[in-house]
């Protein structure tokens, strides 16, 4: 099956053609990080307004890099949820017109389902069942993941996401947007003796997480100080060291609770080097195997929702004429098992 998939969630436009037998052929991601930047995050009606106008060439793009023709698409996959509404509403229009133009079907796709399989597009990929670490948005998830739509949440945050107090913490700090890549940078020249920040929630049972706490540390510390560039950096070590050890914590847990010897992370924030590294020390600690995608792959992307939706494609695949729906709010838990593998 020749899927084309599209990822309109947020603020990236996405397009991509995915080969059931020959992996993926082509995919293309536009951001729109400048657009954003100015207003310090993502603005809705401006996201939704340049998904509009930047999906179709991109679309066309894509099937013409995949070397084919509209024709010889067999299904079309699209993010249906959860994310922002108008933004949705972009691709599943889209995507459903294309199809019923084609006479083909489609299928809406779990945006964090396409995160979880993101790491099944690269060489070596994990064999299931397997521990997942999804970090992306506003989600911070801990995942059984048992086979394909067969999921089962064992941890997620309470309140901010890690991303969103990456982001805050970096507003906080006066540096720019998207905040994870930057208060990395900025962490590189911090002195890590300097300050230390709370772990949230790790002095107890359980595998939820509160990143909320570390980001009013932060803005403490921030109002306590006389800052300058060197104080922001040493407060941007702090506050990604907080972090990042707190994930990690968190994630030994569940390895010891699942006994899984195989684990991944997936999400814009498994990007981050100093995650890697540390979840890499723990997999070697423990003797587990850890798989992440590549890093064009742990942000948002079409080519995971290509993927994702041709294995959903032969039992949840429809030729509707007309009527789609999106869903901004959707759990994973309400996800059903993939029957048949494409």
């Amino acid at each position: 099956m020749l899927i084309l998939g599209i990822e309109t969630s947020c603020d990236d436009t996405g397009a991509a053609v995915f080969d059931s037998v020959h992996g993926l052929r082509s995919h293309k991601l536009y951001s729109q990080v400048e657009i954003h930047r100015p207003h310090g995050g993502v603005v809705p009606e401006l996201a939704a307004r340049d998904h509009i106008q930047k999906l179709l060439p991109l679309l066309e793009s894509v099937v013409s890099e995949a070397g084919a023709q509209r024709n010889d698409l067999d299904g079309v996959a699209y993010t249906s949820g959860p994310g922002l509404a108008g933004a949705l509403l972009v691709g599943a229009a889209v995507g459903r017109s294309l199809a019923y133009a084609l006479n083909i079907a489609a299928v809406g796709v779990h945006h964090m389902e396409g995160h979880l399989l993101a790491p099944m597009l690269e060489e070596q990929s994990p064999e299931f069942p397997f521990l997942a670490l999804l970090v992306s948005g506003g989600h911070t998830l801990l995942v059984d993941v048992k086979a394909p739509g067969r999921y089962r949440i064992l941890g997620e945050s309470l309140d901010d996401a890690v991303g969103e107090a990456f982001d805050k913490t970096a507003k906080l700090l006066g540096l720019g947007y998207p905040g994870g890549p930057e208060i990395a940078a900025a962490a590189k020249a911090g002195n890590p003796e300097r300050f230390r920040f709370p772990r949230p929630m790790t002095d107890r049972s359980g595998l939820d997480f509160s990143f909320s706490g570390l980001k009013t540390h932060a803005l403490e510390t921030v109002r306590a100080q006389a800052m300058d560039r060197q104080t922001a950096a040493d407060i941007a070590w702090a506050f990604q060291d907080a972090a990042v050890d707190t994930l990690v914590i968190k994630t030994r847990r569940a390895l010891k609770q699942t006994g899984y010897q195989r684990f991944v992370v997936a999400g814009g924030v498994g990007a981050n080097r100093l995650l890697r590294q540390r979840l890499a020390k723990l997999g070697a600690d423990l003797g587990c195997s850890f798989y992440y995608p590549r890093p064009e792959f742990c942000t948002d992307n079409a080519a995971m929702i290509a993927y994702a939706g041709g294995l959903r494609m032969p039992g949840a695949g429809d030729h509707k004429e007309t009527g789609f729906e999106v869903r901004p709010r959707w759990s994973l838990r309400d996800l059903t098992p993939i029957e048949t593998s494409a």
